[in-house]
């Protein structure tokens, strides 16, 4: 049945929605027009559903009904909500409650701004929509992000309009099933023409709904590349995280998160600081990577063990990236286009991630092979900050000084690390060099004690007390 629903025309759906006398709400666009609600009007029998359009223009008039912005930003997550916030508080002034008995009121909203006359910004924007599943429920949100391919303004208007019908019918036809919602925002829409980078749900109907796992649903649907949440679960629109910000990252598995990867993380970011003394806290902003291959390692998406990952990094405090850019230059490139040329990415990373930046087979896809990919990597402003490793087969403690590349890679690495492109971190704990992750989640599977130490905090007790990554208390303390 939910195919078939999703196979409507946005035509359709709006005249589904129009016709349903419990359905009633307003619309308000700001920015690229009327679009969405054209649809409803165009359907016919609007009459019963809408109870207001409207569409702010001018800056003051915008500022009168809904604030003033002071910080000159109207495209915003902040302005959408103010938005909702005001339509949903005059519906339910100005209707009366015995009147529409039995309706179940909705504010929809945009506020977007479509591609300039040279084509250099393709334009983004916030959409949103406030509604009750039933009458006289609670409210619930749905608050998305999208990003513009096409190089039109008038088709990212209509896309808009799309994007709009299928959001409200969703919200009324997929209420229970998220993932299903949030796979028919495309019906009818292709992903060349756009792209949706963060989404959230709340509510009463989505009480249940861990947003973490929408953004994950966005980027295994290819409906984004990368995907960003706080430590408080709640997901992040990269753009307002990362924009101007100096970056250091970390990329790794995580599972689970080792003393290795803090080491890694503070005496990579100590030199990281001393390299470059502009950065500030307030201009520097930290993040742990997984990348969607490193969550298929095991095979399909576990995303239990997702969360598992998810939930330490969060409790630690972190901002956490998830992304589709197996490729270190991809993820460089992707933080480029938040950056400006006066701010710096630090990557730290251990040796057998910088040897896998070094194989060649890697760099097919690309025209200029491996010589493209490291250029768009070492731009002037990125650095690699690599943590030791302790070869215990040779004796060896490996370095980007004694690191051994290809045979025809070898001056080419001598050149990145003679120009400190790559760079030794020094102040490390040397204790740290004998804690292996996979041997940790043996220890953790097997019931074995004194993995514990090796893991940062309160991490061990989180394991224990929640039981992830395979531990089984009643399991351990049968063979204890």
């Amino acid at each position: 049945m939910s195919q078939i629903l999703r196979e409507l025309t946005p035509k359709q759906k709006a005249l589904k929605i129009n016709l349903d006398r419990n359905i009633y709400g307003t619309f308000a666009e700001i920015g690229a027009g009327q679009e969405t609600v054209r649809f409803f009007y165009r359907a016919g029998g609007a009459s019963g559903t809408l109870a207001k359009a409207m569409s702010a223009y001018d800056k003051d008039f915008s500022d009168a009904i809904y604030g003033k912005e002071y910080d000159g930003r109207y495209v915003t997550e902040d302005r959408l909500n103010k938005m909702l916030d005001h339509e949903i508080g005059l519906m339910e002034e100005r209707l009366d409650k015995e009147q529409h008995a039995g309706k179940s009121f909705f504010s929809y909203a945009n506020t977007v701004t479509t591609i300039d006359y040279a084509k250099k910004y393709k334009g983004h924007g916030w959409v949103g929509l406030r509604f009750q599943a039933a009458p006289n429920e609670g409210y619930n949100n749905i608050v998305l992000h999208v990003r513009f391919k096409e190089n039109s303004a008038q088709l990212q208007q209509e896309t808009l309009g799309v994007l709009g019908v299928n959001l409200i019918y969703g919200a009324y036809h997929h209420t229970d099933n998220p993932r299903e919602l949030v796979v028919s925002l495309y019906d009818t829409l292709d992903k060349d023409q756009l792209e949706i980078d963060m989404i959230n749900f709340s509510g009463p109907r989505f009480r249940y709904v861990d947003n973490r796992l929408m953004s994950l649903h966005l980027l295994r649907n290819e409906m984004t590349e990368a995907v960003m949440f706080g430590p408080d679960g709640y997901n992040i629109l990269p753009a307002d995280l990362l924009y101007k910000k100096n970056i250091f990252a970390m990329r790794g598995s995580f599972r689970p998160v080792t003393n290795v990867n803090i080491d890694m993380l503070h005496s990579g970011l100590d030199m990281f600081r001393k390299d470059h003394p502009q950065i500030t806290d307030e201009n520097l902003q930290v993040l742990f990577e997984i990348t969607l291959t490193n969550l298929r390692q095991e095979g399909e998406i576990d995303e239990r063990d997702f969360l598992n990952r998810a939930d330490i990094l969060c409790k630690l405090g972190y901002n956490v990236l998830i992304s589709n850019y197996q490729e270190y230059y991809k993820l460089v490139d992707y933080f480029s286009e938040y950056t400006r040329n006066r701010t710096q990415i630090g990557l730290a990373m251990g040796v057998n991630n910088l040897l896998a930046v070094f194989k060649e087979e890697y760099y097919s896809d690309l025209s200029g092979g491996i010589m493209e990919a490291f250029g768009k990597l070492f731009k002037r402003n990125v650095k690699v900050y690599l943590y030791p490793y302790q070869d215990k087969e040779e004796g060896v403690l490996l370095t980007a000084q004694n690191l051994k590349v290809s045979d025809n890679l070898k001056d080419l690495y001598k050149f990145f690390k003679l120009n400190d492109k790559i760079q030794d971190i020094e102040d490390y704990n040397p204790e740290n060099l004998k804690i292996h992750s996979r041997k940790i989640l043996k220890q953790i599977n097997n019931c074995e004690t004194g993995w514990e130490g090796s893991l940062p905090g309160d991490v061990a007790a989180i394991i224990k007390d929640k039981g992830m990554f395979g531990y089984d208390e009643e399991k351990c303390k049968f063979i204890l």
